[in-house]
């Protein structure tokens, strides 16, 4: 069970890790971390509960675990970092059934660029490769694609945000959003 964890879930929860902690080899031993503690406790996965919400619950418990160990963090960091997850899960939990649909309504172009970068977690420089396209271009798909899909989410829902400009909080403006379906 947790080998079939890694192949399907280690791109994403990697990125996910990268966007939260600037070393690059910090990022793989936490990584590293998230995995051994799924392994000591795949047998407290509640049958029926969702692994890819318990999979990034431990990744954020590891994160912040990390972050508590390192001396040089003030505890204001902490506690926002705690605050951004939690509005993160519930958010993200609520929204992800919108956002890949949408991804998949996008032109193919940005759609495979999308998909590939942000889901399956590769590099723009990876991505350049993988689809046989120059660098600039696989940043152009990107970075479109990512607006599209702001355009189309914007339609849907109206977001609080922060001062930082971060969302923390959405409301579905319609329930007939073609994108998104209640599970």
């Amino acid at each position: 069970m947790v080998e079939h964890i890694w192949r399907t879930y280690h791109k994403q929860l990697l990125s996910f890790i990268r966007k939260r902690v600037s070393d690059a080899a910090l990022a793989e031993d936490l990584l590293q971390e998230v995995f051994i503690k799924i392994h000591n406790n795949i047998d407290t996965l509640q049958e029926g509960k969702k692994v890819k919400a318990w999979l990034f619950q431990i990744t954020r418990n590891t994160i912040i675990d990390h972050y508590r160990r390192c001396e040089h963090h003030e505890e204001s960091e902490i506690q926002l970092i705690e605050l951004e997850d939690e509005n993160d899960a519930n958010a993200m939990a609520d929204i992800q059934s919108c956002i890949v649909p949408m991804i998949k309504s996008l032109p193919e172009d940005y759609r495979d660029a999308l998909l590939l970068s942000e889901l399956n977690g590769l590099s723009q420089k990876e991505l350049s490769e993988k689809l046989q396209i120059s660098y600039s271009a696989a940043k152009s798909r990107v970075q479109r694609g990512r607006n599209l899909l702001k355009e189309a989410l914007s339609k849907c829902c109206s977001f609080q945000k922060d001062s930082k400009g971060r969302i923390v909080d959405y409301e579905k403006k319609s329930s007939s959003c073609d994108n998104c379906r209640e599970n």
